[in-house]
């Protein structure tokens, strides 16, 4: 038998892939994002599934100039854009069984965007069969990003500074904790016993964007996350920045957040400590109505 440990992998996408994301994302939000930001007309605007499901003209083509360059950068790899996974809902299901996949969210926070409040991003995620192994959160109007892979910390920069390593907030007593908890996407069955539960914590305010809310964990100005919407998009990304800043990332039921999971609810804590005593306050979540 041989006491030769297997290679570890390389990265899913080396430093200068990282880079060259980056650069195509920024390309983007220049291009298709900030020039229709408080812009828009009424036909530009579109509703989903519902009338506050938003979205707009700047999605698409962001998307579309998106998914085209990392097309020709990255050949052989799985594309799944936000609005492409809405016309096709099977893009979904080839995500666990692809190598390499990107997920993309256009404009994350379409409603804040769509009525002139700048808090929205654009979020790409890497996996592989599923795991996220690359994350970046762009936030277009500071023009500055978030970004983590696997194997490195949890870095913040811009075109005009220096990098910087982020780091995940200290556990705290549940009452001084601060987190996002978007009442409104919860089973109307328990949202009552989740109003009462959020009486609990010092400040509990979903910001409509979980791009900016996975940031300000990720830099320690959040504390906490949960969420019972699983769109990988929206939550890819930011799930992996936030464990290498140091956050502790589970379901609530067990087990690791896998891009290819379409139900259950997703947590972010500081730490393994905290986490377990949150799922104390949200274990009812988990019981069948």
């Amino acid at each position: 038998m041989s006491d030769t440990l297997p290679a570890p992998l390389p990265k899913a996408v080396s430093l200068a892939q990282q880079q060259h994301i980056v650069n195509i994302i920024r390309r983007a939000a220049k291009a298709e994002i900030m020039p229709r930001f408080r812009a828009l007309s009424a036909g530009d605007i579109r509703a989903k599934s519902h009338a506050h499901d938003l979205v707009t003209a700047a999605d698409t083509a962001a998307e579309q100039m998106i998914t085209r360059a990392l097309q020709i950068a990255f050949p052989e790899a799985l594309i799944v854009g936000e609005e492409a996974a809405a016309d096709t809902p099977e893009l979904l299901g080839e995500i666990a069984n692809a190598q390499l996949a990107f997920i993309i969210d256009p404009i994350d926070g379409t409603w804040n965007y769509a009525h002139g409040m700048a808090v929205f991003g654009v979020i790409i995620a890497v996996t592989r069969f599923g795991r996220p192994a690359f994350g970046v959160i762009y936030d277009p109007v500071n023009d500055d990003w978030v970004i983590a892979d696997d194997e490195s910390p949890a870095m913040m920069d811009a075109a005009a500074t220096s990098p910087r390593p982020l780091k995940a907030s200290m556990g705290k007593p549940l009452n001084a904790l601060i987190g996002y908890v978007p009442l409104h996407i919860f089973p109307k069955e328990h949202q009552a016993k989740l109003a009462v539960a959020l009486t609990g914590f010092a400040r509990t305010h979903p910001l409509g964007c979980s791009a900016h809310e996975y940031r300000m964990i990720a830099q320690g100005h959040a504390d906490f996350l949960l969420t019972a919407s699983l769109h990988p998009w929206d939550h890819a990304a930011g799930a992996l920045i936030c464990e290498r800043a140091g956050a502790y990332v589970e379901m609530l039921d067990g087990g690791p957040y896998n891009a290819d999971r379409h139900s259950g609810h997703l947590m972010v804590a500081p730490d393994r400590t905290t986490w377990n005593r949150l799922k104390k306050v949200f274990a009812f979540l988990l019981e069948q109505p």
